[in-house]
């Protein structure tokens, strides 16, 4: 879920801050590439009562629950979301297409018949080496940051120098990765019925192989990586930085909005719920997700046909379903391309496939609904536990007072 109690890259964001501590706290968390920056409400405390020390067994409870969820959400979104993201890719290389899929409906006679002709499993090729990639990018971050002293983490309380020294390490990162982004497109979009399924580890080798050919490859027609990796990272940058502003922005939004009806009469003291807690991050990461793919969707398009150029890649056939089409083109570069695209498609012919994007959000916003219900319910549970709970506190102290009173 792009999102992020955790998830595709990771995010970085600021938990709330207690009233006695002005110093913000950073924390990371696993999965989308993007660091999510917030600055939270701070914790509402009951007046006269001592902050206990400890969380209580329902508050460790609440947040298993809730971590849980949030995490099973993001499972199922990743894997669910995969089959759109191949036909998408397939999509944007098929430069010969007739069909442009702007919509999810003319994708669905073409999804039918891949499914009839090659099997169940086919449109979730690739799937491994997706992560694969996502750990070289980890691992490689973890590096350079090392070696460098770039910092990972940021918050919206640091320095230029701080912030420049962060996106310069991301830009590094993506700069490392751009061989491997490349070998893992080529085995997303490939067909298995006109080539051989590759291995686990086809990607690194790969993705290697394109590295030790920096400035001369093996293929005439094929884009030196050199070419590729500004590009590269011109595109992820620029992702990583929509989504970031996006999420920093709706997360916010949410906990302002929740702290103001946490002040209001009746509702003062009152805990954050488990909805609360949580849900604001994977809807931060939904919109973040969505609005940075929409933005850079034209740029992805020229570098996919870059990446594809050159290998002897031959797709599913887009426009049917049946059959493939082997990708023969002859781009001198990034530009070069664009302006090829624009002149033989126009505008539209650098959202091909953008109704696959589409669908995959849709599903992704079933998943966040049936999220919220889960979180909704286990919140009124908890609530209904704690009113309980006081209920009987106040019963056996009042029981206590009655039994003084009649001694005395």
């Amino acid at each position: 879920m792009g999102t992020r109690v955790m998830s595709d890259f990771s995010h970085d964001t600021l938990p709330r801050r207690d009233n006695r501590n002005e110093n913000p706290q950073i924390f990371r968390k696993d999965g989308l590439d993007l660091p999510l920056i917030y600055d939270g409400p701070p914790p509402l405390i009951n007046n006269g009562s001592p902050e206990r020390p400890q969380q209580t067994q329902t508050d460790q409870v609440k947040k298993l629950a809730g971590l849980s969820i949030g995490f099973c959400g993001m499972f199922a979104e990743q894997l669910l979301s995969h089959p759109c993201i191949v036909l998408r890719r397939q999509c944007q290389v098929h430069h010969a297409g007739a069909w442009y899929h702007l919509t999810p409906i003319s994708l669905i006679q073409t999804v039918i018949n891949i499914q009839r002709s090659q099997g169940g499993l086919v449109l979730w090729k690739g799937l491994g080496s997706v992560y694969i990639v996502r750990g070289i990018g980890m691992v490689s971050e973890t590096v350079v940051s090392e070696i460098t002293s770039f910092p990972r983490e940021v918050s919206r309380h640091s320095s230029l120098k701080r912030l420049g020294g962060h996106i310069l390490l991301k830009g590094i990162v993506f700069a490392i990765s751009t061989p491997f982004l490349a070998a893992s497109l080529v085995e997303t979009v490939q067909s298995e019925i006109a080539s051989e399924r590759p291995g686990v580890l086809d990607v690194l080798f790969e993705g290697v192989a394109r590295i030790g050919m920096w400035g001369t490859p093996h293929a005439a027609r094929q884009i030196p990586v050199w070419q590729l990796a500004l590009p590269t990272v011109i595109f992820r940058l620029s992702h990583y930085i929509v989504n970031s502003i996006a999420q920093f922005t709706v997360t916010s939004a949410m906990h302002l909005e929740q702290q103001e009806m946490r002040e209001q009469p009746g509702e003062n003291g009152r805990e954050p719920s488990v909805y609360e807690t949580y849900f604001p991050d994977l809807l931060a990461a939904f919109t973040g997700g969505f609005l940075a793919d929409m933005i850079t969707f034209p740029m992805e398009t020229v570098l996919h046909r870059l990446y594809v150029q050159g290998t002897r890649t031959i797709i599913d056939n887009t426009d049917t379903g049946l059959g493939v089409v082997p990708i023969n083109t002859r781009y001198e570069g990034f530009f070069d391309c664009f302006t090829c695209i624009v002149k033989e498609d126009g505008l539209q012919g650098l959202y091909r496939g953008f109704g696959a994007l589409l669908l995959q959000y849709a599903i992704h916003a079933l998943i966040l609904r049936l999220v919220k219900f889960m979180f909704e319910k286990l919140s009124q549970e908890f609530d209904l536990r704690q009113k309980q709970q006081k209920a009987s506190s106040l019963a056996r102290k009042s029981r206590t007072q009655d039994f003084g009173f009649g001694e005395g």
